[in-house]
């Protein structure tokens, strides 16, 4: 009799229909991941092996098997909504418990660690006071709002044009306060250990045809002497009828300053080295340092590698952290805890983690999510395919009950 091979098509039919509904119902959950369900014929075990006229007994569910494709990558207005493009999983901590998804819609709790929706912690690696981030044990990722501590400078580059049809004028009369005692001048604002910001301010006198005087003051302070002592200069500057590459002796000019907030004394060097001499105006074209003041955190961005960098007031960057993914070898394996989260099993084996765009790991994108890879047109359609199978099943049950009833009635 046929009633048991019907019966397990209306069973196998059933958990296939509900393998579709479950895709249907989180077509817009992002992260999700369909689930294809795998049907195997059964056949009973004979003594004697089996014959050639063996039937089989029916249908089984062999496995739900999960698909790990990807899906689309959608924009959004968070910029803690990470999109893996790619293989992997974002690792998550709860209390020590780690679990993985693909759902990145993250955001910080009270005490600045990246969560999800059910408050598990993101991973990765964090970063030392420098700025750099060394790969080792995933820990949890805490946003440092702590203020960027501030930079002592420490050298000053300019490249500037002096004017050589100007007239050439004595040093001794040098007066900063007064501008007919020198040619030109530069100011650039310069920072102590404290991040506290002078100015400082060269002057450049010509003393002869090609030869230049460069005095030098922080906060109106001269470097190298007190009035009415005769002016020291900072460097002088000798250009070759050619204007450029001038000699400048000292080689590596260093201006010394004692600062009156507390912070350690300023010593900066000044390189001029790449100024001209033309018969130009004065022009400055570039003039910079390498110090800063402190800032405060005011956002941050994530890379394409999962670098956090923190954008600070003071218009520095910095390194906070940087996220980490896992992978596995079979990712089929993976047991599922629902709420878009797996765990690893002895089936997947073990997770290999890593920063993204590293190994097999893909590469992320921030102010996006990835959709769930459901297809609604094929899922309709596997819906009406499975519903006529579920029908077919169950008219083999009836046939087998009408040629049942057929051989009662026999007389």
């Amino acid at each position: 009799m046929s009633f048991q091979q019907g019966l397990s098509g209306l069973n196998a039919a059933s958990k296939n229909l509900e393998v579709i509904g479950n895709n249907v119902a989180n077509a817009n959950t992002v992260g999700f991941k369909q689930g294809q369900t795998q049907f195997a014929d059964v056949y009973a075990s004979s003594l004697n092996g089996s014959g050639s006229s063996q039937t089989g007994i029916g249908v089984q569910v062999a496995q739900v098997k999960q698909q790990f494709t990807q899906g689309n990558i959608t924009t959004t207005n968070n910029s803690l909504d990470l999109a893996i493009n790619g293989g992997g999983f974002f690792r998550l901590s709860n209390d020590g418990n780690i679990s993985y998804s693909r759902n990145g819609q993250f955001q910080l709790d009270k005490e600045g660690f990246i969560v999800n929706a059910e408050g598990q912690r993101l991973t990765g690696y964090t970063a030392n006071p420098a700025g750099q981030v060394a790969t080792g044990v995933a820990t949890d990722i805490n946003i440092n709002t702590q203020d960027l501590a501030p930079r002592a400078s420490a050298a000053v580059t300019g490249l500037v044009n002096l004017d050589s049809r100007k007239d050439a004028m004595t040093l001794a009369g040098f007066d900063p306060e007064d501008p007919t005692t020198y040619h030109h001048s530069t100011s650039v604002s310069v920072y102590d250990s404290l991040g506290n910001s002078h100015t400082l301010q060269n002057y450049f006198v010509k003393t002869a045809p090609g030869e230049w005087s460069v005095m030098t003051t922080v906060d109106g302070t001269p470097s190298a002497y007190t009035p009415p002592a005769a002016p020291v200069a900072t460097a002088t500057m000798s250009f070759s009828g050619t204007g450029v590459q001038p000699t400048i002796n000292p080689a590596t000019p260093t201006v010394n300053f004692t600062v009156a907030t507390g912070a350690a004394p300023l010593a900066v060097t000044v390189d001029l080295s790449g100024s001209t001499q033309f018969g130009a105006n004065f022009s400055v074209n570039s003039l910079t340092q390498d110090g800063y003041g402190s800032g405060r955190l005011a956002g941050f961005d994530i890379a394409a590698d999962g670098m956090i960098v923190g954008r600070y007031s003071n218009g520095q960057s910095a390194n906070l952290a940087q996220v980490a993914l896992a992978n596995f070898v079979n990712p089929n394996g993976l047991r599922s805890l629902g709420n878009n989260v797996w765990a690893e099993s002895s089936t997947s084996g073990a997770a290999l983690v890593g920063a993204p765009n590293t190994g097999s790991m893909g590469v992320l994108q921030s102010s996006a999510v990835e959709d769930s890879n459901v297809d609604l047109t094929a899922e309709l359609v596997n819906m009406i395919t499975a519903q006529r199978v579920y029908q077919a099943n169950a008219q083999t049950i009836k046939t087998q009950d009408q040629v049942l009833q057929t051989l009662v009635n026999l007389r």
